[in-house]
This record gives structure tokens, C-alpha cells and sequence, in this order.
């Protein structure tokens, strides 16, 4: 079951009630992946129009999403049904069991990590944005070479971003890794001159870490809801240029080719929307990935 999803609340609709229960009887109520007649689970069909029911973290994912269905969806013959989930697991899960057409928040390296240790048949169809990851502190320093000897480093938990941040430290000068290992974690760290004790914790708490460790290596989604600044709050930033993970639109493979999930695509790819990214993010929080 959803650990933690909410429908995203559009100007037609209020959601009323338990969140929770309200959004697992609509996910399930949503069915299996299969269909007999090869309908996509997840898109539903009426009068001319495709809803189409799409998965997403909160920002900026939910706040893309929702721009596209308030000023490109109608234009397209689609309507977005957005949840709001607040986890990495449960977008892959309810896509996976036919609750969600699609999702939207995972980068590459997530998405290769989640098929091979999961067994998903999932595949990207649009690169959209990119965050980039960043070392951020609570402690007033101006550069990571201040972290203290010993001290804590909070990274997120799941692999392929413990590993993608460990890469971010590395860059830092922090530590150095072993580069034979495509996704490594801390057992791959052959030096670490300050002793810095590298602490996981759920993607989602590690900004509210921050407070009782030295530095936090943050992705960008989660530094945008904390209400950090990337460009100006973090001591080292990803590049965002020829970024390798730019955040994807994502399907079962099966239904790739589906018509409306291809127009989705083609609204994530569209000038109208690079424009938007690029004036709404100023600051490089968010970047157009095409």
C-alpha cells in the first residue's frame, strides 16, 4: 500500500475525506496491468479525451505536471490525473501494478537500479528536467573543506542516489572512490582522509538531517521542498550541463507506443514547456533535459 500519495489538488476538484484511504481505493480501484480489449491501464477514455493517471513527486515534478494539464493537456485531446507521492518506491510500484499509466521523478541511474533489483519492465520515453544534486550545511561554512574531522555526511538511502551522491563527495575532494564500481557505496570508498562517518537515511528526511550533521548531500527535488536555493545555498552543486540524470517520463514498455502516452511525451518535449521551466527556475534549480 502507498506509503504516502495524495491526488494533486487542481482548480475543479478538492479532494474530501482520509488522503490515504481516498488514494489507495482509487489506485486499486484502478486494476491490473492487463486488459483484454489492450486498453492501457491507467488511461481511461471519454468523450474524445484520454485521463491519463501519472505519479510524481511534489516539486517540481507535481508543479510541471500541473502547468502542462492547465495549459497543454486540453490541446492534445488529454487530462492529467496527478498523485502527489512523497516517496521513491511507490511511483515504480503502482506503476508496475497498473494503478499509474506512467510516472514522473526517477533519473536513469534510479531507473536502472529499481529494473534490475525489482524486475520491472519499465522504460523512459521523455528526458524532461534535470536537479542537480548538491552538498549542502546547516553550520554556516563556506566551503566543505570546514566539515569537521569525524564528522556526519547524510546521504539518501536507496542506491542509486547513495551512490550518485558518494560520486558528488568525491568530486568534493571529500573522499575518493573506487573506480572499477559503477554504483558504489560506502564499502567502495578507498580513502577518507577526514574520517567522515557517511550516514544513510530516507531521501525524503535528508534535509531534516542537516541540522545534527556536518554536511547533507541533498537531491535537488528535495532541497526545492525544504526551501533551499540550490545555486546559492549549496557549497558544491552537480553540473548541469550534459547532466546524466535528468529526470524521465517513465512507462511499462508495453505501452510505449500507446497514443496518448506518446502525446504526453510530446508535451513534455515542447518549446512551450522549456520556455516555462527556464523562466519559473531562474536560479538553475530546474533545467529543460532537451
Amino acid at each position: 500500500m502507498p506509503r504516502s500519495i495524495r491526488p494533486s489538488i487542481t482548480r475543479r476538484s478538492v479532494l474530501a475525506g482520509s488522503l490515504v484511504s481516498a488514494v489507495a481505493l482509487a489506485l486499486t480501484a484502478c486494476g491490473s496491468k492487463g486488459s483484454a480489449d489492450g486498453s492501457v491501464k491507467g488511461i481511461e477514455v471519454k468523450d474524445g479525451v484520454a485521463t491519463i493517471t501519472i505519479g510524481a513527486t511534489p516539486q517540481p515534478h507535481v508543479t510541471i505536471l500541473q502547468w502542462v494539464q492547465d495549459n497543454l493537456a486540453a490541446g492534445a485531446g488529454l487530462s492529467l490525473d496527478i498523485k502527489e507521492i512523497d516517496d521513491y518506491q511507490t511511483p515504480n510500484t503502482s506503476l508496475d501494478d497498473g494503478s499509474l499509466a506512467a510516472n514522473f521523478y526517477q533519473t536513469p541511474n534510479f531507473l536502472k537500479q529499481q529494473i534490475e533489483e525489482k524486475g520491472y519492465d519499465f522504460v523512459s520515453i521523455a528526458d524532461v528536467h534535470i536537479e542537480p544534486m548538491g552538498i549542502y550545511t546547516s553550520k554556516g561554512y563556506t566551503s566543505v573543506d570546514q566539515a569537521a574531522n569525524g564528522g556526519t555526511v547524510v546521504l539518501n538511502s536507496d542506491p542509486a542516489n547513495t551512490a550518485r551522491g558518494l560520486k558528488l563527495l568525491q568530486t568534493a575532494g571529500l573522499i575518493t572512490l573506487d573506480p572499477s564500481v559503477e554504483i558504489p557505496s560506502d564499502l567502495d570508498v578507498t580513502a577518507n582522509p577526514k574520517n567522515l562517518k557517511l550516514v544513510t537515511v530516507d531521501g525524503a528526511q535528508v534535509a531534516a538531517s542537516m541540522a545534527d550533521a556536518e554536511l547533507a548531500v541533498i537531491n535537488g527535488n528535495y532541497a526545492l521542498q525544504a526551501g533551499l536555493v540550490p545555486s546559492r545555498d549549496a557549497l558544491v552543486l552537480e553540473p548541469g550541463e550534459h547532466s546524466p540524470y535528468a529526470n524521465e517520463l517513465v512507462v511499462r514498455t508495453a505501452d510505449k507506443g500507446n497514443e496518448h502516452l506518446v502525446k504526453l511525451a510530446g508535451l513534455m518535449n515542447s518549446p512551450e514547456l522549456k520556455a516555462y521551466i527556464e523562466q519559473t527556475w531562474t536560479d538553475g534549480s530546474v533545467i529543460p533535459a532537451f
